[in-house]
């Protein structure tokens, strides 16, 4: 099992949204980072555990969990041309960008926002930390713990 923080700006999809979705299960798609595109793809894998994280707004902050229910499969909106995710490079055959679908885990007791995590020093080495416009990165167990023991205060 995998650990991942997914980001997502709460006025497009937030914590609530996912935990609204029928069955709390939704679509994670639209994802346009060829790096992040490639842990969709790649690396994340049915069970995996998620991170859900709020950016672009006030308090940026990590909310809650999720778990990823669904692998990479191509992203539908790829090849609709009526959607902003339209591309009109990929075809059937040969996708380019990739979704998998979550399921709502945890809403936070308090979120954890991102001054608190840049301050913490276990996570000083987070990829979050690092290179933070990342949309889709790699969390380690360690991490993992200590922000949900953040979020559980």
């Amino acid at each position: 099992m995998n650990y991942w923080l997914f980001k997502s700006e709460p006025d497009e999809y937030s914590i609530r949204d996912l935990a609204a979705e029928p069955g709390q299960t939704g679509r994670w798609d639209g994802i346009r980072n060829y790096q992040a595109r490639n842990f969709l793809r790649d690396r994340v894998q049915k069970g995996d555990c998620v991170l859900f994280y709020h950016s672009a707004c006030k308090v940026p902050a990590v909310v809650g969990t999720a778990k990823v229910v669904r692998a990479a499969y191509p992203d539908p909106a790829q090849f609709d041309s009526g959607s902003k995710y339209f591309d009109p490079k990929a075809s059937g055959d040969k996708p380019r960008w990739y979704c998998v679908d979550i399921r709502w885990q945890s809403e936070f007791a308090r979120p954890v926002p991102l001054t608190e995590i840049k301050q913490n020093p276990d996570l000083a080495e987070m990829v979050l930390v690092k290179q933070g416009r990342l949309s889709i990165q790699p969390v380690r167990p360690e991490e993992w713990k200590t922000i949900v023991a953040l979020g559980s205060m």
